[in-house]
């Protein structure tokens, strides 16, 4: 964004008094990543007032601020536009300089995979088309209008992740962003602890059609039944399902892997071999989105070829580690039910000539039945897929209950991770294949710290 803080002023409905002419290149909430000729925006909670801060914005270069009215003491002979809300005039200014975006707006959503997909997506499109992506977990209220007001004037396509806790979340970024391509690539059970079941998801994830351009067309996952029923209630909207199933109209046949990544053919819509530098069939099938949205925008099958493999994906998200002494799959990044027992099962099925372990933190926010979803993943355990078992966490402690019969003393459980670490250490060799799974706030990617990366 490039606009005079009289512009921005006029978009807020206030005034800029004599600093109309002072250019404004974008918005920031945070002094510690505020950019020169950036606007600052200060929030007040209850912790923090942001107030306090707007001299050390200006201090960082910082072309003006925002000042609530009802805050005391603005600076004086500076540039400060009043506002009775910033949440609301952050969202203001992202709606009105959206209007004036002539880029291609694509919106994904999901339980499990919208980071990968968006990266996917934006590093496929990358080579071709002057492209931006959201940016770390930018995904909501603020992050996403914050996002839109980064975004250059003569950028050709924008993929804006969207985000939710709630109902009401993903509609608003969706009339927000107003995208023409919008994604949903699976429903799973995060949020349960908030919306209360699956449907309720699938309710909250289908609200990205609300914004969608009335020529615009929904890529969703074709194989999840609740998305099947959602979509065939709709009238009037374009959209196309990709998966495993016959009936997609993009369908992934055939995977194989090994330490490079992932090779997969498709069949429907578009017909070919492509490869990723990224494990998992999972990681495959999100790349059906990437392919279709490709397609669309012009690129022919091999242009399409060409780029997917060239894609690298947000760290933690079934990345191969490789260490002086195992070789670790680092998908840390979070979890729930669903990617859990998809990487479980990628390392079942994988065959790269090492013995293979399983470290596993708990998966949060599952509400009441959590402990159940962590038990039910003992069935796709067994000793004779995998060497060793380490399970880290509170709602894991089941998890390792159900495994006893089999694993014994290969498998661990400890609420300390340093004691996770110390078995590792211990068990471990240079012949063994890691999985790190657990959720965020679990950081199981530590059990790589005894050992130095190659």
């Amino acid at each position: 964004m490039k606009k005079t803080l009289q512009q921005v002023a006029a978009w807020l409905g206030t005034d800029a008094g004599a600093f109309g002419d002072t250019l404004v290149t974008g918005a920031s909430l945070n002094t510690r990543t505020l950019q020169p000729g950036e606007l600052f925006i200060p929030f007040r909670g209850e912790q923090v007032n942001g107030h306090q801060f707007v001299e050390q914005a200006f201090e960082k270069g910082a072309s003006a601020t925002l000042w609530l009215k009802d805050e005391p003491n603005p600076p004086k002979d500076r540039p400060v536009l009043l506002v009775d809300d910033a949440a609301k005039a952050l969202q203001t200014l992202a709606a009105s300089y959206r209007e004036e975006l002539q880029a291609t707006f694509i919106g994904v959503t999901g339980s499990n995979g919208k980071t990968s997909t968006k990266d996917l997506i934006a590093g496929l499109l990358s080579p071709y088309f002057k492209t931006i992506k959201t940016q770390g977990n930018f995904n909501n209220e603020l992050g996403l209008p914050l996002t839109l007001l980064a975004i250059d004037e003569d950028t050709e396509v924008a993929v804006l992740e969207m985000g939710m806790s709630s109902f009401g979340e993903i509609k608003f970024l969706s009339k927000l962003a107003k995208p023409k391509y919008t994604v949903i690539t699976n429903i799973g059970e995060a949020h349960l602890q908030d919306l209360g079941s699956r449907e309720n998801i699938t309710k909250a994830k289908m609200e990205i059609i609300a914004g969608m351009a009335s020529e615009g067309i929904l890529f969703y996952d074709g194989d999840e039944p609740l998305l099947q029923q959602a979509v065939s209630a709709l009238s009037g909207v374009n959209t196309v399902p990709y998966g495993k199933g016959d009936a997609n109209e993009l369908r992934l046949v055939k995977t194989a892997f090994s330490t490079e990544g992932t090779e997969f053919t498709t069949a429907g819509l578009i017909d070919g071999d492509f490869v990723l530098r990224v494990l998992g069939e999972h990681q495959a099938k999100n790349a059906l989105a990437a392919l279709l949205i490709g397609k669309h925008l012009g690129l022919t099958t091999e242009q399409i070829q060409q780029s997917i493999r060239n894609v690298e994906l947000t760290d933690m998200r079934m990345q191969v580690i490789e260490t002086e002494g195992p070789t670790f799959i680092n998908d840390a990044y979070n979890a729930a039910p669903t990617s859990m027992l998809a990487a479980i099962q990628f390392l079942q099925q994988a065959d790269f000539g090492k013995k293979k372990w399983l470290v596993l933190g708990d998966m949060l926010e599952l509400g009441e039945q959590e402990l159940s979803y962590h038990r039910q993943l003992a069935p796709a355990i067994s000793s004779q897929d995998f060497t060793g078992v380490a399970l880290f966490g509170p709602r894991m402690r089941v998890l390792y209950e159900e495994l006893q019969g089999d694993f014994q003393e290969r498998t661990f459980w400890s609420e300390d991770f340093e004691e996770v670490q110390k078995f590792l250490a211990e068990q471990l060799s240079d012949e063994d294949l890691v999985l790190l799974k657990g959720s965020r706030g679990m950081k199981v990617e530590r059990a790589m710290e005894t050992w130095n990366r190659k």
